[in-house]
């Protein structure tokens, strides 16, 4: 590598700017007029129980399945959140009861992709890959989303249209079209090297010309600025909460997730160029003491509960524009195990929150528990590939024409599927 380039790299992930791709920077600028509508999509990765999230209380193959860790029924202590009849929410997410009630909250059960695999590796590539059972894919699909978007003024060249929150660029974003890679917990915020004043004095004068490094220097160098000032002031009740939780709790990752959700949607209604999002959670792989109404999973659940209610009402007006997507690579066995967990399953869940989506309804056609009803013998079986309810959401949503779709998610054309709904009208 050119020693000048190699400098660059060093000097601008120096300045902890927003990475994108992997070569180059960008920064957040003014925000435009028109406010665009956003996709955010949150990945969990492990596997989590969708059983136990979206809790078929009405099922008796359910009790009979879980001796343990079955959520009890709506009306018991620690039991599920009525939310149909049929269905129960888990009671550490109560905080999303609220939205439900709003009809801005629905979850699409017995989804999934239909790809028979058990591997954690392979089953989350081709839910980020939207290719099931290709592993040849080279991009993932909000990639492929993000190059077949409308063209908007001021906005279709930037980099920060696509944002991912985490250290590293992940597998749904691997692809040709800029992306930009924004640290997650409190470091992403944190001063730098380059925020002291002697040393930011002197590269201010070694890159004040009209070249590209200077202009690349001082564009990162304002995104760093503005990203800190649109922090300020914004200790809400809810992120001060979380870095309470996150210190005293110490189970992983999603107990930061309060604290990034409100710096994204700090950032969301700050720069209207941002239009999609991702974010991974890891720690749903439930193999033992994996709890009922309490427990591991509860411990889990709870900070993503209040991440995705701080998320919402960060955004404020931008929720009317907003949908928020919650997905895993696949759910968990209907039966417990003999450690008190559940091991790597088929079907599952997946939850979609906005206000475009017509929510306070639990959709996809539910198969059952019973033993004739699993897939091979042990799983829910799946009734709803994931990629339908993608597709529903991204066409209308986003404005994408059925025939971009396709280059979304090639070959979903081809595989029977019935409309869901899941949108408003």
């Amino acid at each position: 590598m050119h020693r000048r380039s190699l400098f660059k790299r060093t000097l601008l992930s120096g300045l902890g700017m927003l990475s994108v791709g992997q070569h180059a920077w960008a920064a957040i600028g003014e925000a435009n007029q028109a406010r665009p509508k956003r996709l955010v999509v949150i990945f969990l990765r492990g596997a989590v129980d969708g059983l136990s999230i979206v809790v078929p209380y009405a099922d008796p193959g359910y009790y009979s399945a879980r001796s343990s860790i079955a959520i009890d029924k709506p009306g018991h202590d620690e039991g599920a959140l009525d939310l149909d009849g049929q269905f129960g929410l888990h009671p550490a997410l109560s905080p999303l009861m609220p939205f439900w009630q709003a009809g801005k909250l629905a979850f699409v059960q017995a989804s999934g992709s239909n790809d028979a695999t058990r591997s954690h590796f392979d089953a989350q590539d081709f839910m980020e890959s939207g290719t099931p059972g290709n592993k040849s894919t080279p991009d993932g699909w909000l990639n492929r989303l993000l190059g077949n978007l409308p063209a908007k003024p001021g906005n279709a060249e930037s980099p920060t249209r696509a944002v991912s929150i985490g250290a590293v660029l992940p597998r749904i974003y691997a692809g040709t079209n800029p992306v930009a890679n924004i640290g997650s917990g409190n470091s992403a915020t944190k001063p730098t090297l380059l925020d002291r004043p002697a040393i930011g004095d002197a590269f201010d004068k070694l890159y004040n010309k009209d070249d590209k490094l200077s202009a690349a220097y001082q564009s990162s160098k304002q995104a760093h600025a503005e990203v800190l000032e649109s922090m300020e002031g914004h200790a809400t009740e809810e992120t001060m909460q979380a870095e309470m939780l996150a210190a005293n709790n110490g189970a992983p990752l999603p107990n930061g997730f309060p604290v990034d959700a409100t710096r994204l949607a700090t950032l969301m209604r700050n720069d209207n160029r941002v239009q999609l999002a991702f974010m991974a959670l890891g720690g749903w792989d439930t193999h033992a003491r994996q709890g009922a109404g309490k427990g591991q999973l509860a411990n889990r659940l709870s900070p993503l509960g209040q991440g995705l209610a701080a998320l919402a009402n960060r955004l404020g007006p931008v929720l009317d524009d907003t949908v928020v997507v919650v997905m895993s690579e696949f759910g968990r066995t209907v039966h417990e195990n003999g450690n008190g967990g559940t091991d790597h399953g088929h079907g599952n869940v997946m939850w979609l929150l906005g206000g475009p989506v017509a929510g306070g309804k639990v959709y996809g056609h539910w198969p059952g528990l019973s033993a004739s009803a699993l897939y091979e013998g042990r799983d829910l079986a799946i009734t709803t590939d994931f990629r339908q309810v993608l597709a529903e959401v991204i066409g209308p949503h986003l404005s994408v024409e059925s025939a971009r779709l396709q280059n979304i998610f090639p070959g979903l054309g081809d595989t029977p599927r019935n409309h869901i709904g899941v949108l408003r009208a």
